[in-house]
Parts: structure tokens; C-alpha cells; sequence
């Protein structure tokens, strides 16, 4: 818990001084989605830098349904080696427009963040999530190996809104 309750913080105060990933010259889209279907277990495959996950390995995201407009999140990480510690924090993402949440953890109150699905397949099996700001980005699936054509079809989406792929890192599970 000691590591991700500066997720919003990080957000925040880190967007004077983190690095973008994104180009902002180029516009940033994001895809509505079927929270019903949204929500469940999903694999982190890849993301870029940010403090609040440094060490992280076997990230996770739960999603549930807390009624129209909102999403319940819990992220999990590894800290260390395979054995290491679990981290975990808890929030909630407000829907404020097509695809675009505003996410808040319970340990970091007053503070709120962007995350925009920048796309999510037919299936809801992968997705692709960012913010407008370039300072983090992510790519999810629903299994924890998926396919290289699958990969590759995420990091294109992450390129066409203006993100440098050879930044991300890719997480260990």
C-alpha cells in the first residue's frame, strides 16, 4: 500500500516535472466503453515510467460496476523479486465523457486523475489507456500473455495518439 497511495500524487504533482511520453502535437482520442463489459480482471502488459510503479511486477487492475458513471478500481503490483510484497490501492473512476474517467484513490484524497481508454477491442480483451498529458500510459489485457499480433495492434494505437513506444516498459508476470 506504502507504494501506490502516491498514484494520485504522482499525477498531479509530477505533471510540473514528469516526462511526457506523447507528443501533444498530436490530437488524443479516446473510445467509449460498456462498463459492464469493461469491468473485471485485467493484465498490465505494458505502461510507461512512473514513480508511483517503480519495482512493480505482475500488475493488475479490477474493475467492478458501481452504477452508471462509476467504476470501482483496485490495482495490485508485486514489489521485488516473484516472492516480494503485494501493493494495493483502491479507488473509484468517475465516467465524465466517452471513454474518459476520472480516477481517485482512497489513500490519496482530493486528488483525481485522468485515464482515457484510447481504445479497447471488439472483445473487450486488450486495451490501451492514457492520458492527455503523455506522462503515463497503459496496455491491458485480459490474459497475461497475449499474442504478439495483439501487442503490436496496442502499441499502434498508442502511436497514433502521439506516444513514443520505444519508452514503455514491458511487466513481468
Amino acid at each position: 500500500m506504502k507504494y501506490f497511495w502516491m498514484i494520485g500524487v504522482a499525477f498531479v504533482l509530477g505533471g510540473c516535472v514528469a516526462p511526457s511520453y506523447r507528443n501533444s502535437g498530436v490530437a488524443i482520442s479516446s473510445q467509449a466503453i460498456d462498463p459492464a463489459r469493461y469491468a473485471g480482471l485485467w493484465y498490465e502488459i505494458a505502461r510507461f515510467p512512473v514513480a508511483f510503479q517503480r519495482g512493480c511486477r505482475e500488475t493488475t487492475a479490477q474493475y467492478g460496476v458501481v452504477d452508471a458513471d462509476t467504476l470501482s478500481v483496485v490495482n495490485t503490483c508485486r514489489k521485488g523479486g516473484p516472492q516480494g510484497e503485494l501493493d494495493q490501492v483502491v479507488g473509484v473512476g468517475e465516467i465524465t465523457g466517452p471513454g474518459q474517467l476520472k480516477v481517485s484513490f482512497d489513500s490519496v484524497p482530493f486528488i483525481a486523475a485522468d485515464y482515457w481508454v484510447l481504445w479497447v477491442d471488439d472483445a473487450y480483451q486488450t486495451a490501451v489507456v492514457g492520458v492527455p498529458s503523455g506522462r503515463a500510459g497503459w496496455v491491458l489485457s485480459r490474459v497475461s500473455d497475449p499474442s504478439i499480433a495483439r501487442q503490436q495492434q496496442a502499441l499502434q494505437v498508442l502511436r497514433a495518439n502521439g506516444y513514443d513506444t520505444s519508452k514503455l516498459i514491458f511487466t513481468e508476470h
